[in-house]
């Protein structure tokens, strides 16, 4: 298993999915974020505002992807320099925004990056979800946590933890009183937290 780092060493890039500006998720997410120690770097960057191209797989006929360049390469750099990585993703249709994923399988390229070693520097990274959905079943989330942690764990990776969220208007969210004390707590308990799963 990974060491700790210390929180001198601790770095979050917050990944916004969300095809609306200020939704509940990253209401959410900022509710979390106001928890963590000042001197700990934050980046914010919303992936409606870096759009990537559609994703080719190339694996089998180039084999070597080139250098991404672009608002790709803001992603890519942003990636690797953070310690934690904050998924923040509403619920669409039991999975990922179509951002999120597009995001994800540009990482398929990364991995292919010659000299970039994207795969061997995500190892020991922290993962973090911050997720809503517009049902009082918060259990429904679970395929959409289940990709990230999946992914985590073939990077090596940590699965650090999760806070579920109800949302359906802008600003529903801040009603939902159980996911905001989840989300107080969130960096400093980790693990999904159990209230977040409640009928």
């Amino acid at each position: 298993m990974p060491t700790d780092p210390k929180p001198a060493d601790r770095s979050y890039l917050f990944v916004l999915s969300s095809a609306r500006t200020g939704g509940n998720a990253e209401a959410l997410a900022r509710r979390a974020a106001a928890a963590l120690p000042r001197a700990v770097p934050q980046t914010w960057l919303d992936l409606a505002r870096l759009p990537l191209a559609p994703f080719e797989d190339i694996r089998h006929s180039v084999g070597v992807y080139p250098a991404s360049e672009g608002h790709a390469r803001t992603l890519f750099d942003a990636t690797l320099a953070a310690s934690d990585l904050v998924f923040v993703v509403p619920v669409y249709w039991y999975a990922v925004p179509t951002s999120a994923k597009l995001y994800l399988d540009h990482w398929s390229g990364w991995m292919r990056v010659e000299g970039a070693d994207f795969r061997g520097r995500m190892a020991g990274k922290r993962f973090w979800a911050v997720t809503i959905l517009s049902d009082r079943d918060l259990r429904q989330a679970e395929p959409l946590l289940g990709t990230l942690k999946l992914t985590a764990e073939y990077l090596n990776a940590t699965w650090s933890g999760s806070v579920v969220g109800f949302g359906n208007k802008p600003g529903d969210v801040l009603a939902d009183h159980a996911a905001l004390a989840d989300a107080d707590r969130l960096f400093g308990a980790g693990g999904d937290l159990a209230s977040s799963f409640r009928p």
